[in-house]
């Protein structure tokens, strides 16, 4: 029989990832909130620093529901003597 050692994360898991995902979306389709040529940083409107500043908040947003989403359990170790189980070859 086959061990199954991957399982699928749980649900909160999954909608936590879900809302961390969602959060820039919102963020960047909610112009009305960041959609003015003031307050002016270094010259340049706001409007162009904060769609700059999602870049690297949707990587973090990224890692972030990566991190939540990843299967927790291990692959075991080679040298333990188990093998994996694999139909077909």
């Amino acid at each position: 029989m086959c061990d199954v050692t991957w399982f699928a994360p749980s649900r909160l898991r999954r909608g936590t990832a879900a809302v961390v995902l969602l959060t820039p979306a919102a963020g960047l389709l909610w112009v009305p909130w960041y959609g003015g040529a003031r307050p002016r940083v270094a010259g340049v409107p706001f409007f162009y620093w904060y769609q700059l500043a999602w870049v690297p908040g949707c990587g973090l947003a990224l890692l972030a529901a990566y991190l939540l989403t990843r299967n927790t359990r291990h692959r075991p170790d080679p040298g333990s003597g188990r093998r994996r189980h694999r139909p077909g070859l």
